[in-house]
């Protein structure tokens, strides 16, 4: 838990840093698409066509004037900035619109963990969108024919040969996940012997995080096996060990008497601690099982403050606990 807690720690001292970067860039980026479309025409020009009816004259771009005696300069000067400008008109006005959306689902559906799960679901295949959006509209703004580039079957096969098998497999296996609802944001679960929390689900992959502040991504498709521990109470489990000199039937009398108190020192307990008996007839003592319901998260610290608990009741009543020991015995001396 302290790797967790450092980790986040050290995780929130980045997140300021990013945060005023990347407003920096919007509010940049922001100002570059307002005065793209105040100056759309001294910028870009006037388009008209020609007699023919099809080829496109631009004209009146304050960029057309020469800068230098180099055409190939002059060129890259006259196409190569409003296509810059473009680009950044076209990504700013993409991450503006799913900064909105994500945050109107934001408010609207996160406010349950069911909510919040579908919301994180939904905000992964918004970026999804805006990613390939924007690259649409970066290539038409360097002349690409779009329009073409996305009808053309043969550039359809080509993205299935590159591996979207593999993709569609993972997006409809997290549509699965999200919406037979086996698992939600906040579960803590097992999910192929990798016990965390559940941080998102998303179309293509899934984050667990540890006690130890890991992250792991796994991809949907490839989830087999799901134990969810958050869905009914956990059993917390202690066994303490006695001497075999210790008497079975004092033993127990003193336990009955004070594990119903035991409660009110452990908060975090939702049931009585109870006792199940002799777990097991080991090498040096006698084995004896507790059990009490708590919540998954809390888990490890209820067996720990159990095992606290029980350990100051049995010295309060002299109550011995073995622990091995190595009895060494010197060599005899002959003559």
């Amino acid at each position: 838990m302290e790797n967790s807690e450092m980790t986040l720690e050290k995780s929130s001292k980045k997140l300021p840093t990013r945060a005023v970067v990347g407003l920096v860039f919007l509010i940049l980026g922001v100002i570059v698409t307002v005065l793209s479309f105040v100056f759309a025409t001294e910028i870009f020009g006037k388009e008209t066509l020609a007699d023919d009816g099809a080829t496109v004259i631009v004209t009146g771009s304050v960029f057309d004037k020469p800068i230098s005696n180099n055409a190939f300069i002059n060129s890259v000067y006259s196409k190569w900035i409003p296509a810059l400008i473009r680009n950044v008109r076209a990504v700013t006005i993409a991450v503006l619109l799913s900064l909105v959306v994500r945050f109107v689902m934001r408010k609207s559906f996160a406010r349950t963990r069911r909510g919040i799960t579908v919301t994180k679901l939904l905000e992964s295949f918004v970026k999804w969108v805006v990613a390939i959006v924007s690259v649409l509209l970066i290539l038409s703004a360097w002349g690409v024919n779009t329009a073409a580039l996305v009808a053309s079957a043969g550039v359809l096969t080509l993205v299935i040969g590159l591996g979207a098998q593999s993709l569609v497999a993972d997006v409809v296996a997290g549509l699965f996940i999200v919406f037979e609802g086996d698992i939600e944001v906040g579960d803590i679960v097992i999910i192929n012997d990798w016990r965390g929390t559940v941080q998102s689900i998303g179309i293509r992959t899934t984050k667990l995080l540890d006690a130890g502040g890991n992250v792991n991504i796994i991809n949907n498709s490839a989830i087999t096996t799901i134990v969810n521990q958050t869905q009914a109470e956990s059993l917390a489990k202690c066994t303490i060990g006695i001497s075999y000199d210790e008497s079975i039937e004092r033993v127990e009398e003193v336990i009955n008497a004070n594990l119903p108190r035991m409660r009110e020192e452990i908060p975090k307990l939702t049931s009585d601690i109870r006792y199940l008996g002799v777990n097991a007839l080991s090498a040096s003592s006698v084995d004896l099982l507790f059990v009490a319901n708590c919540k998954e998260e809390d888990i490890y610290q209820v067996q720990r403050d159990m095992n606290r608990q029980l350990k100051l009741l049995f010295d309060a009543n002299d109550i011995t606990i073995p622990f091995p020991q190595v009895v060494v015995n010197p060599p005899s001396n002959k003559e």
